[in-house]
């Protein structure tokens, strides 16, 4: 019987999330799968995207959001680079629309970072033998979504502005538009997220990955 000599050679993976208690606990996690050597960590877009370059790994763990590159943009540069590279997103976004532009762009798999250790185990395993995995989680987050009415550029220009605190008459001075038309995207903007506070806007904006990357999950 022929032996497949790829699958005798150590396999190789990069972690990339700012956060180093959750590097710490997906090198735990990782560690316990046979053949499996991780060769670099990444607290940025930027660092990920050298190791990527370097290294070329089997698989990629990678967050949706990171200071100076985002992970989509990471994403990008990773089937540039490294198109075997296989690629796993554990994040703590549980927007459903962000989810599924993650979906759509290719990624291999996708948990959040509250998923049960034993189940992310199956899905770095799932992943690096070439399988497609979607947490449990993720997956009723999909099922279950019902998306507002798409928001228009101007509409999300003026919620990421209002979300990080910008009054109305700093609206109007930043985009050029009159203090009456910024008041009538708040109105639309609350009709279609349906909520009925700035606070609530802040947590939509949050969820859907409209403020700043350092602000985000």
């Amino acid at each position: 019987m022929a032996v497949d000599k790829n699958r005798c050679k150590d396999r190789i993976a990069v972690i990339a999330d700012d956060h180093a208690i959750v590097r710490q606990a997906t090198m735990q996690i990782l560690g316990e799968i046979p053949g499996l050597q991780i060769v670099a960590e990444a607290a940025n877009g930027l660092e990920a995207i050298a190791a990527i370059k370097k290294h070329k790994p089997d698989l990629l763990v990678l967050d949706a959001a990171m200071p100076l590159a985002r992970g989509i943009e990471v994403f990008a540069e990773v089937r540039r680079w490294s198109p075997d590279t296989r690629v796993m997103l554990v994040t703590g976004f549980t927007s459903a629309s962000l989810l599924a532009d993650w979906l759509n762009a290719g990624v291999d798999g996708m948990m959040l970072k509250s998923a049960p250790t034993a189940e992310m185990r199956l899905g770095f395993e799932a992943v690096l033998e070439g399988a497609g995995f979607i947490s449990e989680e993720v997956r009723t987050i999909l099922d279950n979504s019902t998306a507002p009415s798409a928001l228009s550029d101007r509409e999300r220009e003026v919620l990421a502005l209002i979300a990080t605190g910008h009054s109305n008459s700093d609206i109007s001075d930043k985009l050029c538009i009159s203090i009456k038309t910024v008041e009538k995207h708040r109105a639309s903007l609350m009709s279609k997220v349906g909520v009925h506070s700035v606070a609530e806007l802040m947590v939509y904006a949050l969820r859907e990955g409209l403020l700043d990357e350092h602000k985000q999950l």
